[in-house]
């Protein structure tokens, strides 16, 4: 039996021994550590020398520096009998092919993460692997070589620092003498770059020194974790390891042994075996690298998501400019207006503790735009578009996965096409979200008035509704769910071209449905039982509210509302509702954005579910949306926990008692157009059987004409719409287009 020999510069109590047959020849294993002293190692190297098959030469830390790492090298270079190896060949295939495998197994698992490596050095073909998922690169090779506090931030730079051009071209960098202050100063920055880091590379002996503070809620990627190892990452608050060490008879086997033992068996010279005997032999074993949980499962994706002030008020809430904004004329704020609009984006708030039922976790950072719409619009679509890419590279550098946009970011121009072609991440614009959020909303508003039948079975619902600002890319989507359930839906927009066009499409689709067609919302607006608002009108007035049917559900999904708190409250038997909400899951921890805690608009949600679910991708972008998507995303929410938030208006959350009100209201006036609109007779047949009947006529002479009977005035002729009620006018007005 051939004895294969590890000699470790790494702890002594992790040693093993095992016996096991590769290629038919029997081995026995075993590992020795030498707790990093290089003395103790050349004595049993030595030892081994003329007894060993072969030996592998580990490294291990080095305990006269902090930081810094013993090598095999020098003590392979003292053998003069046994092959040695120190499995650097085997390990570059092993990391490179767990990290691949995470990345397709997990799905984009390390799309955009910042990646920190300890050496970049040691592991240059694995940071280029990395480098096809993520730019985000850092390389502490400076730092824990010569101890300069600097990281290398491309794999450019790793290559100069590789060839010594930082110095002179050739010359082998040596650690800089060594200060006690320059040490500190160094570990400072290396500590500061882990908690940073989304994902550490490193040998696992090196993060021995570390704690929760600088691991906790990494991805580590290293080698060698054996059960006491994982135990302390555990404790650590590590959330996953990637080990590309394979596991052989319940023992993690280091590359530097498992190499031994493919020498040993083979019997072949070191540097003689080639990649195809590699993968021959790695098949052959089974030998897999591992992903381990050490916290069980917990992946967190991370997202970004562009907000803007919506008018001047906004900037009213920071605290200089509010005192200034009180004794400034009018004039001032909107130079500032103006001014904000050509600042650069910044974070305004990091998001925290999303979770879904899943286990699946999200975190991410709204960037501020400064453009008001008012700003936005008064500028060419390019001007928009340079500040939402600056937002998309800040995204980038901060380790977004996906970005989102918000409000009039996503309507400008092309509703995201343009950024989305020129971004270098994923990019939504939230619009099928923001749709399915309009409808939810509205349905259960609906349902909780109690205004109209329940539905039967799968037919359509014995309601109608209405989308103003159908053309547009939320109202188009919300037409061509509605059409599915409503019994008739009136789509409303200026661009009559562009309507003609949406109804052949939405016929195409569903064929059955009933559609009207109209360029002002008050021609049909008394029929409608809920009416989708969806313009991008800026605040200009788009339904007169005292035509609205009592009991009518409004939803404004429009930014700046359609309808302002003045018209709200005249009509207090309506329900105005602002769509979009939704509660998220966990406990959500953001700066306000003017909704209750926890509670995000449906574009935001858009972006949340998506790196949740792990789909880093254009999902809507431009002006067509795909209803299909808008189902999509509405079922992907209900998985992650999203829940449709308490109904909000414009003065704030509507309880159940708003609700009752508007109900009751509803009914009443209902009521009062109903007495209003009926006819006049029965009240004056009435009053004529309280009177004395009249005097027999005398009968006339003979030969003389029969007299005329004079026709009682309740009795004239009437224009043809007398006596019908308010819908019934307007229904003599409508007729379905096509």
């Amino acid at each position: 039996m051939k004895s294969v020999i590890g000699i470790s510069l790494g702890a002594a109590a992790q040693d093993f021994e095992l016996r096991t047959t590769l290629l038919g020849q029997p081995l026995r294993v075993r590992r020795i550590g030498t707790d990093g002293d290089e003395t103790v190692a050349a004595r049993r190297l030595a030892y081994w020398d003329r007894r060993a098959a072969a030996i592998g030469i580990g490294a291990g830390p080095d305990p006269r520096s902090v930081g810094a790492t013993v090598g095999g090298a020098e003590l392979a270079a003292t053998l003069k009998h046994a092959p040695c190896t120190t499995g650097a060949h085997l390990a570059e295939i092993y990391l490179e092919w767990a990290l691949r495998h995470v990345q397709a197994d997990l799905g984009r698992y390390f799309d955009n993460a910042l990646v920190l490596f300890f050496s970049g050095v040691a592991n240059r073909k694995l940071a280029s692997a990395m480098a096809e998922f993520t730019p985000n690169l850092f390389f502490a090779d400076p730092l824990l070589q010569l101890g300069v506090p600097k990281l290398l931030t491309s794999l450019d730079a790793l290559s100069l620092y590789a060839t010594g051009s930082h110095y002179v071209a050739g010359w082998t960098p040596r650690r800089l003498p060594s200060t006690a202050l320059l040490e500190r100063w160094s570990d400072h920055v290396l500590r500061q770059a882990m908690k940073k880091a989304t994902v550490v590379v490193a040998p696992v002996h090196e993060l021995d020194r570390f704690g929760t503070e600088e691991l906790a809620g990494k991805t580590i990627v290293t080698a060698t974790v054996n059960d006491a190892r994982l135990e302390a990452f555990r404790e650590k608050g590590v959330a996953m390891i990637v080990d590309a060490s394979p596991v052989v008879q319940g023992q993690v086997l280091g590359h530097e042994l498992l190499d031994a033992m493919i020498l040993a068996a083979t019997g072949k010279a070191p540097g003689t075996l080639y990649d195809d005997d590699y993968l021959e032999l790695i098949q052959m074993l089974d030998a897999r690298p591992r992903v381990l949980y050490p916290n069980g499962f917990q992946r967190k994706n991370r997202f970004a998501f562009v907000i803007h002030p919506l008018s001047q008020e906004y900037f009213k809430k920071v605290k200089p400019i509010e005192m200034l904004s009180k004794v400034s004329p009018p004039l001032l704020m909107d130079s500032l207006e103006k001014a904000m609009a050509y600042a650069p984006p910044f974070v305004y708030s990091k998001v925290e503790g999303i979770k879904s039922p899943t286990g699946a976790e999200a975190e991410g950072w709204l960037i501020s735009v400064g453009g008001t719409p008012r700003e936005i619009m008064s500028h060419p679509p390019e001007f928009t578009y340079r500040r939402l890419l600056a937002a998309a590279e800040m995204a980038r550098k901060l380790g977004a996965q996906i970005m989102g946009l918000g409000a009039f970011t996503k309507v400008v121009g092309d509703a995201g096409a343009t950024v989305a072609r020129r971004a270098t991440l994923p990019i939504t614009t939230g619009n099928s979200y923001s749709a399915s959020g309009a409808l939810w909303a509205a349905h259960d508003a609906l349902l909780r008035l109690r205004l109209i039948e329940p539905p039967q079975g799968d037919e359509r619902v014995k309601f109608k509704a209405m989308v103003v600002g159908a053309t547009g890319a939320i109202g188009s989507a919300c037409a061509r769910l509605l059409v599915r359930a409503a019994e008739e839906v009136t789509l409303v927009s200026p661009e009559t071209a562009k309507l003609l066009a949406l109804q052949e499409s939405i016929l195409r689709q569903t064929p059955d449905a009933k559609i009207v067609l109209s360029a002002k919302a008050d021609t049909h607006i008394a029929e409608m039982d809920m009416i989708v608002t969806a313009t991008s009108g800026a605040g200009k007035k788009v339904l007169d509210i005292m035509k609205v049917k009592p009991g009518c559900v409004i939803t404004d999904v429009a930014r700046p509302l359609d309808l302002s708190p003045e018209d709200v409250a005249k009509r207090p038997d309506v329900l105005v509702i602002e769509s979009g909400e939704i509660q998220l899951p966990g406990h959500v921890k953001m700066k306000n954005i003017g909704l209750p805690p926890g509670v995000a608009y449906a574009c935001l949600a858009e972006t949340i579910v998506l790196a949740l679910e792990g789909r880093f991708e254009n999902f809507t972008v431009g002006r067509a949306i795909e209803w299909e998507k808008v189902r999509e995303i509405y079922k992907l929410g209900l998985k992650h926990g999203m829940k449709l938030a308490a109904i909000s208006g414009v003065n704030g959350v509507i309880t159940d008692r708003d609700i009752a009100r508007v109900r009751r209201l509803a009914l009443a006036a209902r009521k009062r157009e109903a007495q209003a609109d009926a006819p006049a007779a029965k009240p004056r047949r009435r009053a004529r059987a309280a009177e004395a009947p009249p005097p027999a006529p005398a009968p006339a002479p003979k030969g003389s004409a029969k007299p005329r009977r004079a026709t009682p005035a309740a009795a004239a002729p009437q224009p043809a719409v007398e006596g019908l009620g308010r819908r019934s006018r307007t229904r003599v007005r409508t007729e379905p287009v096509g």
